[in-house]
């Protein structure tokens, strides 16, 4: 088995030799064809995340040891089980749902793997997709995907599900009330497609890099704003009967103070960006102003299903694709982190 690798935090990723794992148990052992190349993993490969305050969020201080196997979108043919797997859908392809916990815990038992306070995700804890084979613990994680372009298909299980989730946050709302998304990059463009595949008709976007704004229109933008601008405030505030919601996919410092800022009573603002930083809250004007602020972290099983299911009815616009070789996946990260790529990349075996 080949995959490539973080070997040393920080650095580019390595290619690495290694015999092909044998399902156990449960286990299924897929081929992938596809893994989607997520900024999150921009984070990880650094080794950290800001937590603000000079603090962070340490990988290696969380349990993972080097060397990684990153890629948490894979997409492949099913070819054999464990002892235990049980039947199986041999030959076939099939969307991997990645955000796998313990199995055992009440989170999970809920069919809430995402929120395990022992998570094995795969891709972050377990070997993942940056590889042409990934182990899954168990065939409830992998989705029909028929239908779907089977290239476009592997970015459903983060950034589509992630999307879906955060938007679910804000309902119930009305299909006319503005809702605001903070970054015009891969999740970002989902978010815009996502919200108007579930009916929704007001979306702003607010991105620095302006050449963007055209795509962001064509996924079903209304109007689009530069939030580093002294006036990006009083602009969203004077939008028609103000912002119901904001989801931000950036999670800096200043789209979180300007996302908050911008609401209107009883707003809510939903944080799904990992840039980093912290944000002071006055508890007075929170409770005033009678808004939510609320993190949400990937989805659940069942969410991705929904997804799929949503993206079956072709109502799901799919955002710029570009395709890159495993090989080539250290030099997206680094696009990805310096802000230079358009929609997302995907990843070919």
């Amino acid at each position: 088995m080949i995959s490539q690798d973080i070997v040393e935090w920080g650095k580019p990723l390595q290619q690495a030799v290694r015999e092909t794992p044998t399902p156990q148990g449960s286990q299924v052992l897929v081929k992938v064809k596809y893994c989607g190349v997520c900024h999150s993993d921009v984070h990880i490969r650094d080794g950290y995340f800001d937590l603000g305050g000079g603090r962070k969020f340490n990988m290696a201080d969380r349990g993972m040891k080097l060397p990684v196997t990153m890629g948490h979108e894979p997409y492949g043919t099913v070819l054999s089980g464990g002892q235990d797997a049980g039947p199986l859908p041999i030959g076939q392809d099939r969307l991997v749902y990645p955000w796998t916990g313990c199995g055992h815990c009440a989170r999970c038992l809920e069919g809430l793997d995402n929120w395990c306070p022992a998570p094995r995700y795969i891709g972050v804890q377990t070997p993942g997709g940056y590889a042409d084979h990934v182990l899954v613990p168990h065939s409830r994680y992998l989705i029909d995907a028929t239908g779907i372009d089977p290239s476009f298909a592997p970015i459903l299980a983060c950034s589509g599900l992630t999307t879906y989730s955060a938007a679910r946050k804000l309902m119930p709302c009305q299909p006319s009330d503005w809702i605001v998304v903070m970054g015009a990059g891969g999740l970002g463009l989902m978010a815009v497609a996502m919200l108007k595949a579930m009916g929704h008709e007001n979306i702003a976007v607010c991105e620095i890099d302006e050449s963007k704004w055209a795509t962001a229109k064509d996924m079903g933008a209304q109007a689009t704003f530069n939030p580093a601008q002294a006036d990006a405030l009083r602009e969203l505030q004077a939008l028609s009967g103000g912002v119901w919601g904001v989801i931000d996919f950036v999670g800096a410092e200043s789209t979180a103070n300007l996302g908050v800022a911008c609401l209107r009573k009883g707003g809510r603002y939903v944080v799904v960006g990992l840039y980093g930083g912290e944000i002071p809250l006055s508890l007075v004007t929170l409770a005033q102003r009678a808004i939510t602020i609320q993190g949400s972290y990937v989805g659940s099983l069942e969410e991705l299903r929904e997804v799929v299911a949503l993206a079956q009815t072709g109502k799901l616009k799919p955002i710029p694709v570009g395709y890159c070789s495993m090989g080539e996946v250290s030099d997206v990260l680094d696009r990805l982190k310096a802000g230079k790529v358009l929609g997302r990349v995907v990843a070919k075996t």
